[in-house]
Formats: structure tokens, C-alpha cells, sequence
């Protein structure tokens, strides 16, 4: 059985790696803003759950148009954004946004929300999905003036939910998290294991088969 990640992240892959799976990425095409802008009101979790879902169908249907007839597998899609008192904000985008969130979170607290869905694929097309979402409490340090210039040169919060990562250089100005750790990495391992079980998908099933390979990436 493959897995599909339907996302370009590399801390996402990573995390996958580690765990025993060798998964194929194919990117979706999702436009999220335009997305996120359909969701209006709605919840933290239902925006990040609903973007991942979009994000899923959305490489579930390449899977089943560029693939023979005999793929078995899952996709999975993941969004992350962080909560600030209500506020739900992605990426920064350029130096300048990811200093300004600096200047919010440092010394304080947010909440990392990633939204997960799966797809069961059989014989190249989708059989059932299913999402849900792990958040998980950050404590963020305050780095010094010298420091954040530093890490804002360094590109790495600018293209990250938040403008900080966990497992990069942001680990540096993190004092403490609560809840899931691989959840603040972007994918949470617990609870994409209950979410493939829902499924009939026993995560053994991706580790026996993590070394055969799966769909080329396209």
C-alpha cells in the first residue's frame, strides 16, 4: 500500500521519513486564499481542516488520472496555521510580516492548529475520506533584536505557519509546547494513524511497503 502527501513541505516529509514511510508528493493546486476566503467565520479548525481536505481531493483526483487502475493507497493533506487569541495567521510571506508576527508572539503564547485529511484510494480512484484536526500550545521566547534580524535573514519564517518552526531554526526561541510535537512540525503522527484506522489502514500496512514506491511525482 503507498501513501501520497499532498503537500510541499519538507518538515512534513521529514517527519513521515522518520516514522517509516517513504511517501510520493504530489503538490495540489488549491488556492487558499481564495479558499479561506469561502470559509468566512468559520472555526480555526474548520478552516485548516477544510483546506487540507481541498488539498487532498485535490491530489487524490491527479492520482486517479495519471496512474494505472491498480493503485492502492491513501492520500493525505495537511494545512497548519497558528491562533493568536482568535486570530488564525499562515504564512508571513516577506521580512516584514514575519517581524511584525514576531513582535506579537514573542514571550507569549499560540496555538498551532493543523488540519489532517485522508482519502482511500482503490484501483486508482477515491473510495472514502475523512479529516480532523490535533492543536497543539506553544510558549514562545523573545529573541533579541540581534537574533531576530538574524532569523529573519535567514529565510526560514517567512515560508512557515506562524514564522517559526520547531525543528529548524525557530527551535532556538520556543520554551515549551503542549500537546503533539510532530503536530507543530505540520502533521501529527497519533492522529494520522486513528484517522487511516477509520479507514481500514493499518500504518504496519505503509511501513511493509515504505521501500516499493508509488505513483511518480508529476
Amino acid at each position: 500500500m503507498h501513501l501520497v502527501l499532498a503537500s510541499a513541505s519538507p518538515a512534513r516529509l521529514g517527519v513521515l521519513r522518520s516514522a517509516g514511510v517513504e511517501p510520493t508528493v504530489l503538490v495540489s493546486d488549491v488556492d487558499e486564499e481564495s479558499l479561506l476566503a469561502a470559509l468566512g467565520d468559520a472555526s480555526p479548525a474548520e478552516k485548516v481542516t477544510g483546506l487540507a481536505m481541498a488539498k487532498a481531493r485535490s491530489v487524490a483526483g491527479r492520482v486517479a488520472a495519471e496512474v494505472d487502475g491498480g493503485f492502492d493507497g491513501v492520500v493525505i493533506g495537511c494545512d497548519s496555521m497558528l491562533d493568536l487569541d482568535g486570530e488564525l495567521v499562515g504564512k508571513p510571506g516577506t521580512t516584514e510580516a514575519a517581524r511584525a508576527r514576531w513582535q506579537q508572539i514573542a514571550g507569549g503564547h499560540g496555538e498551532l492548529v493543523t488540519g489532517h485529511a485522508v482519502i482511500r484510494l482503490r484501483g486508482g480512484l477515491p473510495e472514502s475520506e475523512i479529516s480532523g484536526h490535533a492543536a497543539t500550545m506553544v510558549t514562545f521566547g523573545s529573541p533579541t533584536e540581534l537574533e531576530l534580524e538574524a532569523y529573519l535573514a535567514s529565510g526560514e519564517p517567512l515560508a512557515v505557519a506562524g514564522a517559526f518552526t520547531l525543528d529548524g531554526l525557530g527551535g532556538w526561541f520556543v520554551e515549551g509546547i503542549q500537546g503533539d510535537p510532530a503536530n507543530v512540525v505540520g502533521i501529527s503522527l497519533p492522529l494520522t494513524r486513528h484517522l487511516l484506522a477509520e479507514l481500514g489502514v493499518a500504518i504496519s500496512d505503509l511501513w511493509a511497503t515504505a521501500a516499493r514506491g508509488g505513483p511518480a511525482a508529476g
